[in-house]
Parts: structure tokens; C-alpha cells; sequence
């Protein structure tokens, strides 16, 4: 494949990556623009690459790193403002190692590279961004789990994002009970519960009176993946790490509140 082949493929992501990177179409495509022209002046830098994907968003982040095309904002005050924009307010290397794992699916060593860093460094900075962004959508969290351990942890964990935890369901009856009660922002749940009963079944009762967002988190996510349908749409592995945790919430709201644009209010 020809290093224009191999650009013209990935530069409708990466114009993605740079408008939610900058919060503005303007100032994304600027960006992109000017990572183009230092790829003309040496092409090298992609088509001698292992991988020209990783080559071309690392070029655009020493481009990003380098030139100030995007003004520095001020934090976002308004909560009316496009989570797009909000976005943009969130710590600038943080914000880069959230959106490469987070919206453009890079493998952590892959982000890492991108980012000149090490996967550690990577870890830190998507978990510190999580709560960044979580400042900015936070919402009301019911956890769905019957370990109580695993529950205190994720607990713990959600209310360090800057969310409200409205309670732990150990059961399919608990989980509706609380749900039905508190009109959850977001749910975290177990799919094997202590009564034999199934949170993905507590779940989906739930989904035929309100939409929320789901995240599913289990020691068995192979029996979920099948590819038949219905499945999870996102799906944690126990053990999980916290910052995989923390990346996935603040990805599932961020795309939630982009779709949808409600304004949920953290219960006092």
C-alpha cells in the first residue's frame, strides 16, 4: 500500500480525533492540515513505519504538542455547552490518552507510542481524564454486584469520578426495586448474582421502561461475545483494572450525553 493509500484510509479518523481533541471542526482540521503538509515534506515518516496508523497520529501529536494553532481555553462553566467542547476543557495530555484508547481504539501500547510515553504513564493519564471528565457529566450510578468486595471497590471508584453512587443490588429484585426508585444515569452490573438470578436479565427489564447507559463487568465475558444478538454493548473482565473501568464509564457517558444531549443532575 502506497503512503497515500495508507493515509487517505486512516484520515477520517484522525479528523475525528483531532475536532474531539480541540473541540472545534476549525481548529481539528487546521491540525490535520498542517500534519499533512510535514508528512509531504517527509513521507518517510509513515510508509517506513510498522504500523502507518500509529505513525501518522504520533506525527499529529508532535504537531499538536508543537503548534499552537488551538488556543488554550479557559475551563467550561456552562453546562449547556456541547459535551464536545466541554471535552476540549479537560487537561490537554490526558485528554489525548483518553480519546486514543477511548474513541479511537488503540491498543495501550499503541497509545503509549503515539503519546512518546510509557503504558504506566498511559494508564495514569486516561484514569485522571476519567475523572476530569466525569466533573463534567457526572451523573447517578447504580452497581449491580454481588461480591461486596468487588462492589465496595467499583463503589469507591465511581464516587472518585465525581459520580453518586445510589446504591448496590445483590439480587434481580433489588436491582429493579432501585432502579425503578432512583432513574439511574448510568448502571454497572454483574451478570451472575448471588441468588442465582441474572443481572443481564434485571437489565434488559429495565431497558423496556427507561433508557440508561449499561456497562457489564464479569468473570466470563467469552459466554457474552458470541456475536449473536442481544449481547453487551460494553463489557468489562473481571479482574478488571481501575483504569479500564474509569476509561469506560467516562467513554459510555461522554457518547451517551454526544447522542442525546440530556442533562441529568446528580442527586444531592
Amino acid at each position: 500500500m502506497s503512503t497515500a493509500q495508507a493515509v487517505t484510509q486512516h484520515l477520517p479518523f484522525l479528523r475525528r480525533y483531532a475536532r474531539a481533541l480541540t473541540g472545534s471542526q476549525q481548529s481539528g482540521d487546521a491540525y490535520v492540515t498542517t500534519a499533512l503538509e510535514a508528512l509531504i515534506a517527509d513521507p518517510t515518516v509513515v510508509s517506513q513505519a510498522r504500523s502507518p496508523r500509529v505513525a501518522l497520529y504520533h506525527l499529529f501529536t508532535k504537531i499538536w504538542n508543537s503548534v499552537d494553532i488551538n488556543a488554550k481555553s479557559e475551563p467550561a462553566t456552562d453546562p449547556k455547552m456541547p459535551v464536545e467542547q466541554r471535552l476540549g476543557h479537560i487537561t490537554p495530555q490526558p485528554r489525548q490518552a483518553f480519546l486514543l484508547v477511548a474513541l479511537e481504539g488503540f491498543a495501550e501500547e499503541d497509545a503509549a507510542t503515539i503519546l512518546d510515553i510509557d503504558v504506566r504513564t498511559l494508564r495514569n493519564l486516561v484514569e485522571q481524564s476519567g475523572r476530569e471528565l466525569a466533573a463534567e457529566i457526572a451523573t447517578d450510578v447504580l452497581i449491580i454486584e454481588d461480591e461486596t468486595f468487588i462492589a465496595m471497590d467499583l463503589e469507591g471508584l465511581v464516587e472518585n469520578l465525581g459520580h453518586h453512587v445510589l446504591g448496590v443490588a445483590r439480587t434481580h429484585s433489588a436491582a429493579i426495586t432501585l432502579a425503578k426508585t432512583k432513574r439511574p444515569g448510568l448502571i454497572l452490573a454483574d451478570i451472575q448474582l448471588a441468588d442465582g438470578s441474572s443481572g443481564l436479565d434485571a437489565v434488559n427489564e429495565l431497558l423496556k421502561t427507561f433508557e440508561v447507559p449499561v456497562i457489564f463487568i464479569t468473570a466470563y465475558p467469552e459466554r457474552f461475545l458470541t456475536g449473536e444478538r442481544p449481547e453487551p454493548a460494553f463489557l468489562i473482565a473481571k479482574p478488571f483494572q481501575p483504569s479500564t473501568v474509569s476509561a469506560v464509564i467516562s467513554q459510555v457517558l461522554f457518547f451517551e450525553r454526544k447522542a442525546k444531549r440530556p442533562q441529568r443532575r446528580v442527586s444531592a
